[in-house]
Parts: structure tokens; C-alpha cells; sequence
């Protein structure tokens, strides 16, 4: 066989081994497509595909009250000043105990100092009554608060407020913010025409959930509960009342306020099925009259009497309505009015009297100084005697329990009293910054900050360093000022800090982490 003929059998293998190799991988990727295809095929042939349709409201009584109402209602947060006392606990491990050095060092940069003051948070709920921003809420949710935030469903700004007045025995607080711009407000309703059995809707903030609405019925009206103060008596309501719902309205099914979400029997603390509202049309005298002379004053004439519950006692009078006078206060109007104590009040104007319930509403409600006719039965024999109704805090003068409530402090919005931006700043000294490890780092020291002020709400600390506001390099003191004096009230101002967490107090190692906070100016 000559060379010609060997080149040409090799030729014509390398051409069939070619041929072969490309019929092997045509016939491996056809199967392999396949299977791929067969993955991609429908596993259920007769299925329909889903389809979302087009976003349609479903016509909601429900749905259109809450639209409505939803703007007037409020978030309330309330922070006070606490203060805790630390004392430093010797370590178990005498080896592995700190020098005092180490200590001092320790306690200076990454504990506060002992006592120290730090913020309580608590909220609430609330609804605004006046577009110029007067908002009722529960006395409760705002009780000895250093300071008050409402925040609107609309906008989520916190706004300062200013306690206007309080009632303790209703429960009840009116506060003010300033939006600059008029509010939404609720409707007011009339309680009086509550039924057992009406829909009712509940609106606040349970466990700092804002704008949770919740529905339900009315259970009871009237309702006296134990422990309840004299003028409290409750709407009941299986519409889902929780912690933070307190202050918040309860509607009706026109969206009206009825009733001011107030407290719930519970044993798991929290909802149970049984709420409580007290009724607006209680809530309404007492704003007026916070409104009007700052605080509640109610009417008196000058008596005590006992439970009157036991019809015995009236029958054992021999009258079937009215109530037994237990004693009389001495120099009051009741008692220069001749009233004696076994008296049998029967009727204020002609108007019979059911209960001591109904009489004390009643003198209460009635303008000071305005004089009552008291049809009362004085040992089987009738009569009438004139009374003029006075402050009841002055005729229980020497009653702790009457006493008139102090003038709340009218709380303004914090400003930055306590220094730039509501903390103190100073520079580091080149052994601070070699004992903090800052290295090439540049920035100012956080020495204190005051309770209440932007740097406190944003979440700066005592030790930690600004390296930058706004964006600009701070490197002394005097930058921190000239940025200040650049900005306006009411801007927002973003702060980057580095703040230190001890890897190891022996060997002095220090981590440092960059954060960001920001908040706006006060505007005031």
C-alpha cells in the first residue's frame, strides 16, 4: 500500500470520526432539550391561570367611617425623667479584676455616670375636637409626663404638645399642637341615644399600632364599675380595647364619637371581650369647662349620704325614691339652708331625684352660684328648702379628695437650652484620643445630653464623637457652632458618630461603629 493510499484511508477515518463525534452531540443536546422542554410544560394541563382584577372598592359602611374618621385620630407618645441608682458590683474572680485605673476609665467612657436620669416611654391614643388643634385623650395616658408627642395619621410629624387641663375623676386630659394648618376633626355624637346592641367602632393605637380599628357592639350602658371614681359610668363594648387604644374614640355607625375609650377588665392584660368607654356627652362638659376656666368645676351643696342601694333604707323612711342625707357639712350651703342629716332628699326643682347617682350629676352640672329649690321629707312632713350651689373644693375645703387640682405646667416645646442642638460638645485632648483609639479620626465629644432636646430624641449619647453634621467635617467645637448657626428652624439635620464598645477593659481595646441620626430643628 503506497503513501498515497495510507493518507487517504486517514482522511477518510478523521472524516468519519468527525461525523460521528457531531451525530453523538446532536443526538445528547436533542435529549437534553427535550427534558428541559418537558420541565417547562404545564404539570397540570387542564389548569386556568390567575388573574388579579382590577382594584375595585367593595362598598363598606365600615370602610368610608374610617376613611372619614381616621385623619382626626392620634398617636400619643409621653416620655418623663427616671432616674437609676448603679452601684458597682464586685467582681467573683479576684485575678481577673480591673484596676482602678482601668476602672475609672472603664466607667468614664462606656457607663453612665451614677445616678443617672434616663427616658420612660409610654402612649396612648387621642382625636382632635378644634382644627386648631385641641385633642382630648385620657388623663391617664399623659399623667406626670415631662413631655407629650402627638402624631398625625396624615403626615407622621411629631408634634410637642401643651397640656390645657385634666380631670382625674373622669379620666380625662385636653391637649394642644400647633401643624400650622387647620385639623380634621371628629364628629361629636350624643351618647344618650346609645343602645344595647348598636354597632360600634374603636379607633387608637393598641401596643403603639397606630390607626387599628376594631368593631363591636354595645354590651351595657351606664356601667359602674369597682374602683371607678364617682362620675364614671362606662359605655361597655366587645369591640377590641388594648393597651394604647386608651384615649381613643369609640364611634357609632355614622362615624360620630360616642364615647372615649377608657379601660378593659382583663386577667391576661389584655383584650378579653369587655371594654370600656366613658360617654362623650361626660367627656363634652368637662372640655368645656377645661376650656373655659382651665379646670373642671363642679357644684355642691354641702352633704354626704351612704350607698343607697338598699330599698330597706327608704322604706324604713317611709318614702319610696330619693336619697338619705348621712351628715352635713358644717358652715356649707346645705347647712345654712337648714338641711339636717336623716333628711330624705325627694326632688331638685321639681324634678324627682332616683338616686345619689342622679343627685350628685345633677349639683355637679349646675352653674355655680345658681340657687335650687330641694323638696325634701323630714320625718314624714314635706317641705322645701332654697340652696345655693358653691365650688365644691371650697365647701370641702379641709377634703383632700375635693381639693381643686393644681394648675397644670403649660409643657412648650424643648429647644436647645442645654447647648448646640440640646448637648454640650468639647474637643478631645490628644490623650483622650490616643485612649480611645481614634487614630487619624477627627471629631468632637458628646459631654452631656438634655432630656428632651433633638440630640436626646435623635438617640445621641454622653462619649460619643460627631465627626460630621449635614455632611460637613467637624473637627473642633467652633464647627459645630458655625453649622448650627447656618441652619433654620424646623430643618432637618443629620449627625455621623462613632460611639465605642469596650473589647477588653485590661488591655485598653476599644471597637468603634458609625451610625447615623437625624431629626429637625425645633421650630419654636
Amino acid at each position: 500500500m503506497g503513501l498515497r493510499q495510507i493518507a487517504s484511508q486517514r482522511r477518510i477515518w478523521s472524516l468519519a470520526i468527525v461525523t460521528m463525534a457531531v451525530l453523538v452531540g446532536v443526538l445528547i443536546g436533542t435529549l437534553i432539550s427535550g427534558g428541559v422542554w418537558a420541565d417547562r410544560e404545564p404539570r397540570a394541563r387542564n389548569a386556568t391561570l390567575l388573574r388579579i382584577p382590577d382594584p375595585v372598592p367593595v362598598p363598606s359602611q365600615f370602610a368610608e367611617l374610617v376613611e372619614k374618621i381616621e385623619p382626626a385620630v392620634v398617636n400619643i407618645t409621653t416620655d418623663y425623667r427616671a432616674r437609676l441608682v448603679e452601684r458597682a458590683e464586685p467582681s467573683p474572680d479576684e485575678e481577673n479584676r480591673p484596676s482602678p485605673d482601668d476602672l475609672d476609665f472603664f466607667r468614664k467612657f462606656f457607663e453612665p455616670e451614677v445616678p443617672r436620669e434616663f427616658r420612660q416611654r409610654a402612649s396612648g391614643s387621642g382625636f382632635i375636637v378644634d382644627p386648631k388643634g385641641y385633642i382630648i385623650t385620657n388623663y391617664h395616658v399623659i399623667e406626670d409626663s415631662d413631655r407629650i408627642k402627638v402624631k398625625l395619621i396624615d403626615d407622621q410629624t411629631e408634634h410637642e404638645a401643651e397640656l390645657v387641663g385634666f380631670d382625674v375623676e373622669t379620666d380625662l386630659a385636653v391637649i394642644k399642637i400647633d401643624a400650622g394648618r387647620p385639623l380634621k376633626t371628629v364628629e361629636i355624637g350624643n351618647s344618650d341615644a346609645v343602645r344595647v346592641g348598636d354597632w360600634v367602632v374603636a379607633i387608637g393605637s393598641p401596643f403603639g399600632l397606630e390607626a387599628s380599628v376594631t368593631l363591636g357592639i354595645v354590651s351595657a350602658k351606664g356601667r359602674d364599675i369597682a374602683g371607678a371614681q364617682q362620675f364614671q359610668r362606662f359605655i361597655q363594648t366587645d369591640a377590641a380595647i388594648n393597651p394604647g387604644n386608651s384615649g381613643g374614640p369609640l364611634l357609632n355607625i355614622r362615624g360620630q364619637v360616642i364615647g372615649v375609650n377608657t379601660m378593659i377588665a382583663t386577667r391576661s392584660g389584655g383584650y378579653q371581650g369587655i371594654g370600656f368607654a366613658l360617654p362623650i356627652n361626660t367627656a363634652v362638659k368637662v372640655y368645656n369647662m377645661i376650656i373655659t376656666h382651665g379646670r373642671v368645676q363642679r357644684g355642691s351643696i354641702g352633704i354626704r349620704f351612704g350607698r343607697q342601694d338598699n330599698p330597706d333604707l327608704l322604706r324604713a323612711f317611709g318614702v319610696d325614691h330619693g336619697v338619705v342625707v348621712s351628715s352635713v357639712e358644717p358652715g356649707g350651703p346645705a347647712d345654712r339652708a337648714g338641711l339636717k342629716a336623716e333628711d330624705v332628699i325627694l326632688a331638685i326643682d321639681g324634678v324627682p331625684v332616683k338616686d345619689g347617682d342622679d343627685l350628685v350629676s345633677r349639683v355637679a352640672d349646675t352653674p355655680i352660684g345658681t340657687k335650687l329649690t330641694l323638696t325634701i321629707d323630714r320625718a314624714g312632713r314635706q317641705m322645701r328648702l332654697p340652696v345655693v350651689v358653691e365650688e365644691r373644693s371650697k365647701v370641702f375645703a379641709n377634703d383632700p379628695r375635693f381639693a381643686a387640682p393644681k394648675e397644670p405646667s403649660k409643657r412648650k416645646p424643648h429647644g436647645n437650652s442645654g447647648g448646640t442642638f440640646g448637648m454640650y460638645v468639647r474637643n478631645l485632648t490628644p490623650r483622650e484620643r490616643d485612649e480611645l483609639q481614634l487614630g487619624d479620626v477627627q471629631g468632637v465629644l458628646v459631654s452631656r445630653v438634655e432630656f428632651g432636646s433633638l440630640a436626646d430624641d435623635i438617640g445621641l449619647r454622653e462619649n460619643d464623637v460627631i465627626v460630621s453634621i449635614n455632611r460637613q467635617p467637624v473637627q473642633s467645637v467652633e464647627d459645630v457652632q458655625r453649622i448650627r448657626a447656618a441652619l433654620r428652624p424646623g430643618q432637618s439635620v443629620a449627625f455621623r458618630f462613632l460611639r465605642a464598645y469596650p473589647r477588653s477593659i485590661r488591655d485598653r481595646k476599644v471597637r468603634w461603629e458609625s451610625f447615623f441620626a437625624a431629626g429637625r430643628l425645633p421650630v419654636h
